[in-house]
């Protein structure tokens, strides 16, 4: 390592932080959840100077009420850092690595402190016992930047015919995943219960997981009293889990400020490249509901960057809200399904703390890499409805060039995109579909639909029809858009 170019990024310290008092109010808030997190990783370095020395203070967004956390982090480390809050998006902690890398490069930042955290499990609680866990108060200020840009991703159509939420868009994506495949619901559902299963196997071996108990593929796939369907074909224990307290912290720095501090070579793990890139703001003017043009261009583009293949890549944690994403973004890099692609155990087992899971993936593979020296890691991220995409590749080799990153987004542009034909009524085509459950069962369904013009979505209450989608593939099928945008068979 003694010819590594002094400005080369590197991670250095990688740390993790869960909670679960048996008394909710007995949690730490969750700025002081960061702080742990920034000093166990710190610890993971073994240079606590990195915090005092921080020239960069970055949090990843969440559901807390600090208008400038980083700030409060800086006072309580003592260090002369420029503050940063991040947008929204799964995507975050990954282009928060990508910038940070960049700017180490340029020699715009010499250490960089990356955190977040969520207290969503201990908040709820505490509020249903009548009580309430005392968070800092900070005056009305701003941090020194603001770190990406904010995206509206629901079109008001989308919304006006109930596809508000991640539940109702990752099952739409699955059917029209199975459908591009010819698989037969029953098969496809023993297929994604089985993949599921080996996350679930992984999150039990990880003492950061939130949910380590073992389940196999058949209690993912069946629906009980603990596990009941929320939108077909998933059930509870397929759909990312927000109800926890977790935090972790990331500390990047230049090869340089490493050395200066005293961090042992075998902590230090190299960052070779990062990509960042978007798919359609709304998912109605997607191409097609079972392919990510953005994951096909950034994911294979931070391959070729770092000068690997997905074949070559030793350990990977793909963004795994739901299924869906995981199969499409494995598909579109050429990875195998059969391949383990959790290093965590995914957002429904580890977790899924709002924006922050990323900032965990990377912690972990941090340290499945270290383990496995020379090895290759790669990590994506995914926010919004498979909407923004960044991606890392890290190794404990250094790089044989510089720190590569590169913004896709103008050759993702130039894929072709579909129109919303929002007033359409008549005759069409069930594209995807799903079937959204209460307590009690089935709901509503939800089915985007081909037009002559585009795209349309469409609803439907009639409870046999509700049960046929889930028995039989329905995808292809002639329906009738009335003209309350409800749908039913020709």
């Amino acid at each position: 390592m003694n010819s590594i170019n002094p400005r080369t990024p590197v991670l250095v310290g990688a740390g993790q932080f869960l909670q679960k008092p048996e008394n909710p109010v007995d949690a730490i808030e969750p700025v002081a959840m960061m702080q742990a997190a920034l000093q166990a990783a710190a610890q993971d370095a073994g240079a606590a100077s990195l915090l005092t020395d921080a020239t960069h203070t970055w949090i990843v967004k969440g559901a807390w009420p600090y208008p400038d956390p980083g700030g409060l982090l800086r006072d309580r480390f003592k260090n002369n850092s420029r503050t940063g809050l991040s947008t929204d998006g799964g995507n975050t902690p990954q282009s928060l690595v990508n910038k940070a890398c960049v700017r180490i490069s340029n020699g715009e930042a010499n250490i960089v402190l990356i955190a977040g955290a969520e207290g969503i499990w201990s908040r709820r609680r505490a509020k249903r016992a009548g009580e309430r866990i005392a968070y800092t108060d900070q005056s009305p200020t701003s941090p020194d930047e603001t770190l990406g840009k904010d995206v509206t991703m629901s079109h008001e159509v989308e919304l006006e015919r109930g596809f508000a939420m991640p539940i109702n868009f990752y099952p739409i994506f699955e059917s029209a995943f199975r459908a591009s495949r010819g698989e037969s619901i029953e098969g496809h559902r023993n297929r994604i219960s089985k993949l599921w299963a080996t996350f679930n196997k992984v999150a039990v071996s990880n003492p950061y997981s939130w949910v380590r108990n073992p389940m196999t593929a058949e209690e993912i796939k069946q629906p009980d009293n603990g596990n009941r369907l929320v939108g077909f074909p998933y059930t509870k224990a397929m759909n990312s889990n927000w109800d926890l307290d977790q935090a972790a912290a990331l500390i990047l720095c230049s090869a340089e400020a490493a050395e200066a501090a005293g961090v042992p070579k075998d902590r230090w793990l190299f960052p070779h490249a990062g990509t960042d890139g978007a798919d359609t703001n709304f998912v109605s003017n997607r191409q097609n509901l079972f392919s990510s043009p953005a994951i096909r261009v950034a994911g294979n583009r931070v391959l070729e960057l770092a000068g690997v293949t997905a074949n070559s890549v030793d350990h990977v944690d793909l963004y795994s809200c739901f299924p869906s994403a995981v199969q499409i973004a494995a598909t579109e890099m050429g990875l195998d399904l059969d391949k383990q692609l959790t290093q965590t155990g995914g957002l429904t087992f580890a977790g899924g703390p709002l924006n922050n899971y990323v900032t965990h993936s990377i912690a972990t593979m941090a340290n499945v890499l270290r383990e496995d020296p020379g090895s290759v890691g790669l990590c994506s991220a995914n926010g919004g409805y498979i909407t923004k995409h960044a991606f890392g590749v890290y190794s404990t080799t250094p790089p044989s060039k510089n720190f590569q990153h590169e913004d896709c987004q103008k050759e993702i542009d130039s894929f072709p995109t579909k129109q919303l034909d929002a007033d359409y009524v008549g005759p069409a085509t069930i594209e995807a579909y799903t079937v959204m459950h209460g307590a009690t069962g089935p709901e509503v369904g939800l089915a985007a639909l081909l037009t002559p013009n585009g795209r349309q979505w469409a609803q439907t209450t009639n409870s046999d029809l509700m049960e046929t989608m889930m028995e039989s593939e329905h995808v292809g099928l002639a329906v009738e858009v009335t003209s309350d945008f409800q749908f039913h068979l020709i």
